[in-house]
């Protein structure tokens, strides 16, 4: 497989309505906003091109991703859920990328080694799963690696405040890998920054 086959989508369109203070994907996390830092890890990765899915605060987003190499598409109505931002950044990847990695930019302990552990367990996989997953203490966490070509119908139809968990459940092709708790810390909270 060649990695740049694999590319990164980062899902940073969201309202952030819990989020009482500054903006969320702006609000830092030792002392980075958030965001930059899901867009770090990306880059850092094997994975590429990476793509930033904005939204509500785009040009407070954008701003903070300045300087780095990734392309950005703004999705015309994140209101409508998370399922909107994640059709538009897969559509954003050139055409032959076989997966996608898709991050949460509200996800800061995320690392590069997150996401080149899902690359590396898709590549070493035969038969190829729909999904690479990350597994913390028995529970699902993000980023999740998507096979573009498995999924691509089903994708097409997601609509509301869903990512790709609902179409996942159920499936027997999904390959699990261990990772540690960083997968499953999110932040939707000002309190959860501290946590």
């Amino acid at each position: 497989m060649n990695e740049s086959s694999v590319g990164a989508v980062i899902l940073a369109a969201g309202l952030g309505s819990r989020f009482r203070t500054v903006p969320k994907m702006l609000a830092p996390y030792d002392g980075t906003p958030m965001v930059r830092r899901a867009a770090e890890a990306a880059l850092a990765s094997r994975a590429g091109p990476v793509v930033a899915v904005l939204g509500t605060q785009a040009e407070g987003v954008r701003a903070a991703l300045a300087g780095l190499d990734l392309a950005f598409v703004e999705n015309p109505d994140p209101a409508a859920g998370l399922s909107t931002s994640l059709r538009a950044g897969l559509a954003a990847l050139p055409p032959g990328t076989e997966a996608a990695v898709v991050l949460l930019g509200d996800m800061p302990r995320i690392g590069s080694a997150h996401i080149d552990a899902l690359i590396a367990a898709y590549a070493g996989a035969s038969p190829r799963p729909s999904a690479v997953v990350p597994v913390s203490g028995g529970r699902r966490g993000n980023p999740v690696l998507l096979d573009l070509h498995r999924l691509a119908d089903a994708l097409a139809g997601l609509t509301g405040d869903r990512g790709a968990g609902p179409i996942l459940k159920g499936r027997g092709d999904i390959l699990e890998v261990a990772a540690d708790p960083a997968v499953l810390f999110d932040v939707d909270t000002p309190e959860a920054l501290e946590g």
